[in-house]
């Protein structure tokens, strides 16, 4: 019988196994102090689009992979005006994999995407924003349900191109 309570507990390792900082050691290594940093958190949708780059004041967010990035360091391209600030405050994977800033393709979806698409993504994701932006958090949608329960199907593993080894 599964009620809130394993559903909680499930939520909270999911939540710990992919919380950044948290030391790891492989094989015959000592693990490495936690390197403070601010704290990450899960968005919605209706929170990471308070980061769009309108307000002078916020820091500037976008999401690829469902990760969150602050991309504040990078105003000149993603602030308001800027090239590319259609991508920010919302998870424009699909945008970031086609390399497109049409409406239709600022969304998390990756649905039909070609292997040159994915491997583009990968590449950015990598390259550019793991490289040059903090990472503050995750898309809710990553790891939950449309109700707000976790979703007990996810597995990093199982995400297109998602490798956890790589993301901390």
């Amino acid at each position: 019988m599964a009620g809130p309570a394993p559903r909680r507990l499930a939520a909270l390792a999911l939540v710990l196994a992919l919380a950044p900082g948290l030391p790891t050691a492989r094989a015959g290594q000592t693990p490495r102090p936690a390197e403070r940093g601010p704290p990450v958190r899960l968005f919605t949708e209706e929170e990471l689009a308070r980061y769009g780059g309108e307000e002078e004041d916020q820091p500037i967010y976008l999401a690829v992979k469902g990760v969150v990035f602050d991309v504040t360091s990078g105003k000149e391209f993603y602030g308001r005006g800027a090239p590319y600030n259609a991508l920010t405050g919302k998870d424009s994977t699909r945008g970031v994999a086609k390399m497109s800033l049409d409406p239709a393709d600022l969304t998390h979806d990756t649905t039909g995407l070609t292997a040159k698409e994915l491997e583009a993504l990968d590449e950015v994701f990598t390259k550019v924003y793991k490289a040059k932006y903090p990472i503050v958090g995750y898309t809710a949608r990553r790891i939950l349900n449309e109700d707000g329960s976790p979703n007990l199907d996810f597995k990093p593993e199982d995400q297109p191109h998602f490798d956890i080894k790589d993301e901390f």
